[in-house]
């Protein structure tokens, strides 16, 4: 099951779109109940391409909440493309998943 919940509609000649990603997103400055020091943990980058078209790069930090919203416009598509969003954290893990646009 993929970690990514994403939305994406035309409307006007914009589409919009909206994804939810499931990932603690730790800084790795939070102690837990013994004291020891939660080790970081978070989203890097996240990418989303239209039809293999570039549309988003977004860096992100430590200073993102766990389980992230992004939500963004861009325009060129069309109703039944296929965008496809995913992401890399600080530690390798990853992952994608695509949607038709509609």
């Amino acid at each position: 099951m993929s970690s990514i919940r994403v939305r994406a509609q035309i409307e006007g000649g914009v589409t919009n779109v909206r994804a939810l990603i499931s990932h603690p997103m730790e800084t790795g400055q939070r102690r837990d109940q013994g004291g020891n020091t939660i080790p970081a943990h978070f989203i890097t980058e996240v990418k989303a391409e239209c039809n293999g078209k570039h549309v988003l790069t977004a860096n992100w930090g430590p200073a993102i909440s766990r389980n992230p919203y992004l939500s963004f416009q861009f325009e060129g598509a069309a109703a039944g493309d296929t965008l496809k969003l995913s992401w890399v954290d600080n530690k390798g893990d990853s992952d994608t998943t695509e949607v038709r646009i509609s």
